[in-house]
């Protein structure tokens, strides 16, 4: 809506419209273009708004007869606006585009963009009714642009008494209820039916020699036509089949080059998979060497050093011991040494002792002759009796068999001891010559 108002305040006019101040201290309404400011005092002077945008329009003219009579229906668009009062070139130009706003505020202050419109569109549609009438069909038909050129002239005069001005006009579409424009297209529509009636028969003897030449002109242009077809068809499969031909070459070429290339590029691709194979070998090698030399420190550090050491204690150890062993042997032969040094003197000492005894024995003997025998042999009777008492003692088991008859248990044991020591007088006497129980009776 192109009428609104503000009381007071700043007001501030958009590009794409324009604003009259009115009231107080103004002689005549003040205008402001897009662009402008001002102040409206309260209550004393009001504010009013006009819509400069560009408005589309169409016009109807709906069965208007031509210059010919006939009767055709012309729709046309139109871009209209109310001039906005601004020119880049300054001078008499923007006087006058000014003096155009002025008079549109007059006359269309108030008025809605709906109201306007159908103002701009009444008067253009009269013009384009008028200039219809002074044109036949076939001028408008055929030449559009000096019909639009036409409404536009006509018409400007009287938007431009009314503050608008024409953007563009054009003629959208053309048409009519007679089927003339359809017969149009039919050379003038049998030279619009032969003069409508300038001899009707002669109308149709001209058609039908018309007709024939038309046939025999069809006929011939119908056979020139199909041989210009099977030439062209010909034409076309020749050319087609040599198309063909190159089309096949260059695929294969292609498929030959692809291929080509396939090969070369998995053969790359080979090449840089065993570069990678050959620096993936050796880089295991350098692994495996390096695995190498750190089981070899490994082994030295884990083996072989404490092998060293413990060679070295052993070794050692070894010769501590053997020092010690001789030490101890040298200690222990000395000791020995020693020992029978000692044992050999205590047995000398023993021996010079027995003998002295055995000397005075045996000096003894001589002077007591007999008597002295037995008493050596009765010394040692105890002797032999401890003795053979002495291996019974250590016996664990004893078995002993005896006849019917006899001693059996214990009293077989001391039977056995006591005929024992029985002998040993026997004995001794084989042994010395010394008869024990005659030395004893004689004795007595």
């Amino acid at each position: 809506d192109s009428k609104r108002y503000k009381m007071a305040g700043f007001v501030t006019c958009g590009p794409e419209e324009a604003i009259v101040i009115s009231g107080f201290c103004y002689s005549k309404p003040r205008l402001l273009v897009g662009g402008g400011r001002a102040f409206v005092l309260p209550c004393c002077q009001i504010s009013q708004r006009i819509n400069l945008n560009i408005m589309t329009l169409n016009i109807d003219s709906e069965k208007i007869y031509t210059q010919l009579g006939v009767p055709i229906s012309v729709t046309g668009v139109a871009q209209v606006k109310i001039e906005s009062g601004i020119s880049s070139s300054g001078g008499e130009d923007l006087i006058e585009k000014r003096n155009m706003l002025h008079i549109a505020c007059q006359q269309f202050m108030g008025f809605s963009q709906k109201q306007i419109a159908k103002v701009a569109t009444e008067t253009l549609e009269g013009h384009q009714r008028a200039i219809m009438g002074t044109m036949t069909v076939i001028e408008i038909y055929k030449d559009r642009k000096k019909f639009s050129e036409a409404v536009r002239v006509v018409a400007q005069d009287d938007l431009k008494q009314m503050g608008m001005t024409i953007v563009s006009y054009t003629i959208r579409d053309i048409k009519d209820d007679q089927g003339y424009l359809a017969a149009l297209g039919v050379p003038r529509t049998s030279e619009v039916k032969r003069d409508a009636a300038i001899g009707q028969a002669e109308a149709e003897k001209e058609s039908g020699i018309k007709e024939a030449r038309a046939n025999q002109a069809e006929f011939a242009a119908k056979f020139h036509n199909d041989v210009e077809i099977a030439k062209g068809d010909r034409d076309y499969k020749l050319q087609k089949a040599t198309y063909d031909i190159e089309i096949q070459t260059k695929k294969a070429e292609a498929d030959l080059a692809t291929s080509l290339q396939k090969a070369k590029t998995r053969q790359r691709v080979r090449n840089e998979e065993l570069k990678v194979q050959v620096i993936d070998k050796t880089k295991q090698i350098q692994v495996q060497e390096q695995e190498i030399v750190r089981a070899e420190r490994e082994l030295e550090a884990v083996v072989r050093k404490p092998a060293q050491a413990e060679k070295f204690r052993m070794e050692t150890l070894a010769e501590g011991e053997k020092h010690k062993t001789i030490l101890k042997a040298q200690a222990e032969a000395q000791a020995i040494s020693a020992k029978g040094n000692a044992e050999a003197f205590a047995i000398a000492a023993k021996a010079d002792a027995e003998a002295q005894a055995m000397q005075k024995k045996a000096a003894a003997y001589r002077d007591y002759g007999e008597a002295a025998t037995l008493d050596m042999v009765l010394e040692t009777l105890p002797k032999i009796a401890r003795e053979v008492s002495k291996s019974l003692s250590k016996t664990d088991k004893i078995t002993m068999v005896s006849g019917s008859e006899g001693d059996v248990g214990a009293e077989r044991i001391s039977t056995e001891v006591l005929n024992i020591m029985a002998s040993v007088p026997d004995v001794v006497q084989r042994m010395t010559g010394v008869n024990v129980f005659k030395g004893i009776q004689s004795e007595v």
